[in-house]
């Protein structure tokens, strides 16, 4: 069978498992994005334009060209359908425990209009990564405002869809470190970015020898199970092979949860499993 073109860089030779090398075209190919709806019109639309805008999922193949220049995990449309399918996942659970989502509190709407606001958040939230990783939360509000106006404009006419996007957009800038995301919604988007955390994806990073905290942390993840707890709405299960994932779990995971409206509502626990660690790196050098 002859190789797949998309997959040779310019010389001929066969690319990495990586988006770098490849043409605009092969790279955006691919990227679809899947959630379950529940018979959500309004999100149906949003997913669907999504997957058929093909700015959109050049920017995602873009950040993850990003991320790869810079070593870091993935950034990719991969990353992108995790966090909007664990953001919803989140907010459904919350919703059920009690919580009231920022649209239906603070603005008469629906529930299903609150899972808009997350869905957009969360498939918007990285595109800035196309510029630049320094403050792309910021450089991904200017290209997420205009593209929201044309993504839900047949889903909402004004003053209802300029509601909507402010509350995306705050979403996107909340996700940063300090964001202080002031809405249940944009809570549910920083935490389910954090959960992004198995070890598939730290696989580029890890296969090219860029072997930091963040890496190994990545790589002792096994799985993220996310479900209704007893005491709290939700309860997120974390299973390790090693403890370097607890870096993971209390500076990128811990740190993203305080201070939001889901502090308090979601219980974590993180164990090891089997009773010997798995060996994630044989030596670890700094310098000649």
């Amino acid at each position: 069978m002859a190789k797949d073109q998309e997959a040779l860089l310019p010389d001929g030779s066969e690319a990495g498992p990586g988006e770098r090398g490849r043409t605009p075209v092969g790279a955006t190919a691919a990227a679809h994005v899947r959630v379950p709806t529940r018979g959500n019109r309004k999100l149906e639309a949003l997913l669907e334009g999504v997957n058929a805008d093909l700015e959109v999922r050049a920017w995602w193949h873009m950040a993850q060209v990003s991320s790869e220049r810079l070593g870091m995990s993935d950034h990719s449309w991969v990353h992108v359908q995790v966090v909007v399918n664990i953001a919803l996942r989140l907010l459904r659970l919350l919703v059920k425990g009690g919580a009231r989502p920022a649209m239906v509190a603070d603005h008469g709407m629906r529930e299903r209009d609150a899972e808009v606001v997350v869905a957009a958040g969360a498939l918007l939230h990285d595109v800035g990564m196309s510029i630049h990783r320094a403050d792309h939360e910021a450089f991904s509000l200017f290209l997420a405002e205009r593209k929201l106006r044309e993504l839900l404009a047949e889903a909402y006419s004004d003053p209802e869809r300029s509601v909507v996007i402010a509350e995306s957009l705050h979403a996107i800038i909340g996700h940063r470190r300090r964001g202080e995301p002031y809405t249940l919604e944009a809570g549910v988007v920083r935490v389910a970015d954090a959960l992004d955390m198995a070890h598939g994806r730290s696989r580029l990073p890890v296969e090219a020898g860029k072997l930091g905290i963040h890496s190994i942390s990545a790589a002792a993840i096994d799985a993220v199970e996310i479900s209704a707890g007893e005491d709290r709405p939700v309860r997120i299960e974390i299973r390790m092979n090693n403890s370097a994932g607890i870096f993971q779990v209390d500076d990128l995971l811990a740190t993203k949860l305080r201070g939001t409206p889901l502090e308090g509502q979601v219980e974590v626990v993180a164990s090891v499993e089997g009773e010997t660690e798995k060996r994630l790196l044989s030596e670890f050098r700094i310098g000649t």
